[in-house]
This record gives structure tokens, C-alpha cells and sequence, in this order.
């Protein structure tokens, strides 16, 4: 029977967990020097293990083989000041060109240089622009549709409001009523006399 497939997670057990890092590491090791003798590739491999000690196997030259990566992927060769300034210097080239080129693209899409465009890069521009107009207009339709149902609720809560202060006013009318018709039995004068104060208060 096969094993079961091993869920990749940390494990917790630190007695477990550096035990598989022994093992693992062993592995990989074996690994990188079977790949080295088998295909004749160049290969170096470092590990670090959860307490900082250092582990490696190079089937060069350690040193050759970093100098060479870093050359393959553009990295300074050293920590001499010149070499980084050249690093660092070509850095804020290509940066420089990237600005040049969004600042372009920027104007482009304002209408503006479209003199050096060919008819495919002015139509590649049209379709990129379609597409924009098309998200812009979803995003506002979206937009517009969430400020109408915000008014809604709000015309909603409005009426809600409006009725309940309405309820509120007829309820204080029918007691005003009743109040007036007691005393009208007890005095007519005074009773009548009330009755313009209150059609006073409601105008």
C-alpha cells in the first residue's frame, strides 16, 4: 500500500518537526548531487534551518556559480561601492525608460503624439480605450444604481417618518376633541373659547 498524501502544513511538534527537517534535508541534498552527476548541471543549494545553521552543497564552485546567477538575474557581483553604483545606476535607467513610456502611453490615451502611432498601434489604442469607456460606464451604471436605491430607502423611511407624525397629530386632535366636549358640558363659554386656541395651535 502506497502512503498517504502528507498535508503540507507547519508542524507544531517541535520534535517532530526537526526530525522531518533532518530527514528532508538529507533528501534534498542527495537529491541536488544525484542531479548534478546524472545531467552534468551546475548546482548549489543552501539551507537554513529553523535555528540559522547553514547547510550547503555546491557541485562547483560555490562562489563561481553565485557570480554566475547573479549575472544571470542582474545583481551587483560584489558589496564594492562601485559595482552597486553601476547597479544601482541601471536600475534608474530602465526606471527613467518605464516612466518615458507610461508618460506616452498617458498622452496617447488623452488623444495627444499620435503622429509616431501606426494604423494597427492606433487601433491596438481604440480597442484599449473601448474596453476602458465599457468599465467606466459598468462601474457608473453600478454607481448610479446604489445611489437610487440609497434614496429609495431613504424616500421609504421618509414616508414611514411622515406617517407616523401624522398618526401622532390625529391621535392629539381626537384627545384636544375629547378634552373640549368635557368641558363644554361643564361650561360652554370656556369650552368655546378653547376651541379657538387649539384651531390657533394646529394652523
Amino acid at each position: 500500500m502506497g502512503r498517504g498524501k502528507v498535508e503540507l502544513k507547519r508542524i507544531e511538534n517541535p520534535t517532530s518537526r526537526q526530525v522531518t527537517f533532518s530527514k528532508r534535508r538529507n533528501g534534498l541534498l542527495k537529491k541536488a548531487y544525484e542531479l548534478s552527476v546524472l545531467c552534468d548541471a551546475q548546482v548549489a543549494l543552501l539551507i537554513f534551518s529553523p535555528s540559522g545553521k547553514a547547510y550547503q552543497f555546491s557541485s562547483h564552485d560555490m562562489d563561481g556559480t553565485l557570480a554566475r546567477y547573479r549575472t544571470d538575474v542582474g545583481l551587483p557581483q560584489s558589496n564594492h561601492p562601485h559595482s552597486r553604483a553601476l547597479f544601482w545606476k541601471s536600475e534608474m535607467e530602465d526606471m527613467k525608460r518605464s516612466i518615458s513610456s507610461l508618460e506616452a502611453r498617458l498622452r496617447h490615451f488623452v488623444g495627444e503624439d499620435l503622429e509616431p502611432l501606426s494604423v494597427k498601434e492606433l487601433k491596438q489604442l481604440e480597442r484599449q480605450m473601448s474596453v476602458g469607456i465599457e468599465r467606466i460606464r459598468s462601474k457608473k451604471r453600478r454607481f448610479l444604481a446604489e445611489h437610487i436605491n440609497l434614496l429609495k430607502r431613504k424616500y421609504k423611511g421618509l414616508q414611514e417618518e411622515h406617517s407616523r407624525l401624522q398618526k401622532r397629530l390625529n391621535q392629539l386632535k381626537d384627545v384636544v376633541v375629547t378634552t373640549s366636549s368635557r368641558i363644554s358640558d361643564a361650561n360652554p363659554t370656556s369650552a368655546l373659547e378653547m376651541e379657538f386656541q387649539v384651531d390657533g395651535l394646529l394652523i
